[in-house]
């Protein structure tokens, strides 16, 4: 066995548990901000381990396909929980309570209000 079956043993294993404790967590988890938190980082650190622990079992030319993937996900994965989250915040499924700060509540305020939010 070569170090880089060790390596790549690790990556994937390491990888599927992030992804099993993240779905878990969407799970158990009783509000939607901490959902969100478990759909996103775990899956994604997960996501990238188990496409680095394939990637090292691979030649090069196949390998960099993985590349695009782990950055499409990188960029996706924020871009996604960002739209979910103010969607959930505007059909009152998040409880301010559960906020230190409110930004959006201020800005969702102050369009309410007439004024203008934007720079420029």
């Amino acid at each position: 066995m070569s170090l880089a079956d060790v390596v790549s043993s690790i990556c994937l294993i390491g990888g599927a548990m992030f992804c099993v404790l993240g779905a878990l967590g969407v799970l158990w988890f009783p509000d939607v901000t901490s959902r969100l938190q478990a759909a996103t980082k775990p899956q994604t650190l997960g996501l990238l381990l188990l496409l680095i622990g394939t990637a090292i079992q691979l030649e090069f030319i196949y390998a960099s396909g993985l590349i695009l993937v782990g950055l499409f996900q990188m960029i996706t994965a924020p871009v996604l929980s960002q739209m979910v989250g103010r969607a959930a915040y505007r059909s009152g499924a998040i409880r301010s309570e559960s906020l230190v700060i409110d930004e959006l509540g201020e800005r969702l305020a102050k369009e309410k209000r007439g004024e203008s939010g934007s720079v420029g």
